[in-house]
């Protein structure tokens, strides 16, 4: 198992230091490994709620964790035109779910060399995934065929819940089986899964206590990787302060995802 942890949006350099700081500290205790995750800005919002720091301090701030902390950076790109540059500074570029369908995007990302993480959609199916996968495969297969290999990174496929009905998100567990088809890891984003997506005030809202569960459920499934978003203080998070988890709280949390990791490998 390894983990890609850290808070949704950067709000300072010295919030994401700390927290980046304790998760190092954690996660090398328990000798897992660790992909520091924060976005420089929240293109995807319920309403116009605070976005972010935006990419060029976003970047230098994430690069001060990869420098200080010897720590691979995942975060997103909106954009084709932010790919290139998030790719100088991240180590994975995450395709977020609102735009698993964008084909100039996804193969933007792919053709930095960087490993794509390609979130699912909250409207699809896990079949859907094939498309998504089939774009970067067959970019990869023209520019191979040009004699201009390109860096063979694998995908990456996270699962964040399903669309049920308005303002809920249920999660498949039979899902990141058919996922896990493919060949490619398979990641189970934890805290995401737990939104309450436009719930009429504006602000997407969530239930933090329920991460646990969903998290234990997953790794019983035999998932690759689980994503948890955690901030020092999360109920003043500017961007899904409902569903990030306590970072005083990751190290049980994670005490207990190794545990279940463990029996799970056994099977």
């Amino acid at each position: 198992m390894f983990l890609i942890a850290g808070p949704c949006a950067i709000e300072s350099r010295d919030m994401i230091m700390t927290t980046a700081a304790h998760l190092k500290a954690v996660t090398e205790k328990l000798n897992l490994r660790l992909y520091f995750k924060s976005s420089f800005d929240k293109a995807n919002r319920t309403s116009d709620s605070p976005r972010g720091i935006g990419m060029d301090e976003g970047l230098r701030i994430l690069q001060e964790v990869k420098t200080q902390f010897d720590l691979p950076i995942l975060t997103d790109v909106h954009e084709c035109w932010q790919c290139q540059p998030v790719a100088e500074v991240a180590d994975v570029l995450q395709i977020p779910a609102f735009l698993s369908r964008q084909t100039d995007l996804i193969q933007s990302a792919a053709r930095t060399g960087r490993i794509v993480n390609i979130k699912k959609g909250q409207f699809m199916a896990p079949c859907d995934l094939q498309g998504a996968i089939d774009k970067i495969n067959n970019l990869k297969s023209q520019i191979n065929n040009q004699q201009s290999p390109l860096t063979t990174q694998p995908i990456w496929l996270t699962e964040r819940g399903s669309s049920f009905g308005y303002g809920r998100l249920v999660v498949d567990m039979t899902g990141l089986v058919e996922m896990k088809r493919f060949g490619y890891p398979v990641i189970f984003d934890a805290t995401h899964s737990v939104q309450l997506p436009s719930n009429g005030t504006g602000i997407t809202g969530g239930n933090r206590e329920l991460v646990p569960y969903l998290m234990r459920a997953a790794l019983a499934v035999g998932v690759d990787g689980i994503f948890l978003e955690v901030h020092p203080n999360p109920d003043k998070a500017i961007s899904d302060a409902a569903n990030q988890l306590r970072l005083d709280d990751i190290e049980s949390i994670l005490t207990q995802a190794k545990q279940y990791d463990f029996i799970a490998s056994q099977s």
